[in-house]
């Protein structure tokens, strides 16, 4: 405990501004998939086999491929083809690809909850099909998948660990941990402050996404 706590006392600023480019990193990546991946799963629904064939093929692709993996396509194999992205936007990238392909999956799950009778009462309506969708289907399939989603969070958060694998301007946790190991004998002392730092975030995510759920809940 001692050690715990005179490392704090040494590099505490420094904890923080790692929690901060850590939830920085999955946020920014977390909305950027969350719309993407709304966007696949509204498409995947529209009466296009091809198109359908395409965005299946998309979330079956970045669904299967591990993260550090694309990552690494993304920093070294892509200026290859003269596409040069910043290490930062390309951690971004990753988590947002990976994010999108679990999200329209999950949201085609919620989806297929929904009665079908509302949607042919909806057609005889004489409503369009991409209208059904986002009007009737996607609202009642996003309050069904609020636990997987909020479980996507967690998930996220702790993938952002592969920011560890290219040398960002900054450090999030998983970096910090590995720079103080490897410079001092900190390095049990620094990884249970940043367990606990990974504990406490996403137990508190998981908490907001109980309340979240709770509300939906009763709104139905």
């Amino acid at each position: 405990m001692g050690s715990v706590l005179r490392l704090l006392a040494e590099h505490g600023p420094a904890f923080g501004q790692a929690l901060l480019l850590t939830w920085k990193l999955a946020a920014m990546a977390y909305v950027a998939g969350f719309a993407l991946g709304t966007a696949v799963a509204v498409a995947r629904l529209l009466p296009l086999p091809p198109l359908r064939a395409v965005l299946t093929g998309y979330v079956e692709v970045f669904r299967n491929i591990p993260s550090v993996a694309l990552l690494i396509f993304i920093v070294f194999a892509l200026p290859d083809l003269q596409v040069v992205i910043d290490y930062e936007p390309s951690v971004v990238l990753t988590l947002t690809l990976v994010c999108s392909a679990f999200t329209a999956d999950y949201l085609r799950t919620g989806m297929n909850t929904v009665p079908a009778g509302q949607v042919a009462a909806a057609r005889s309506l004489g409503m369009r099909p991409l209208t059904v969708v986002t009007a009737i289907v996607l609202p009642q399939a996003l309050r069904s998948v609020v636990q997987p989603m909020t479980s996507l969070l967690i998930a996220l958060m702790l993938s952002t660990s592969l920011a560890s694998q290219v040398p960002l301007p900054g450090r999030e946790l998983t970096a910090l941990v590995a720079k103080l190991a490897n410079d001092s004998a900190a390095g049990i002392p620094a990884f249970a402050v940043a367990a606990a730092l990974y504990l406490a975030s996403g137990l508190l995510v998981a908490w907001a996404g109980a309340v979240l759920e709770k509300k939906l809940r009763i709104l139905r």
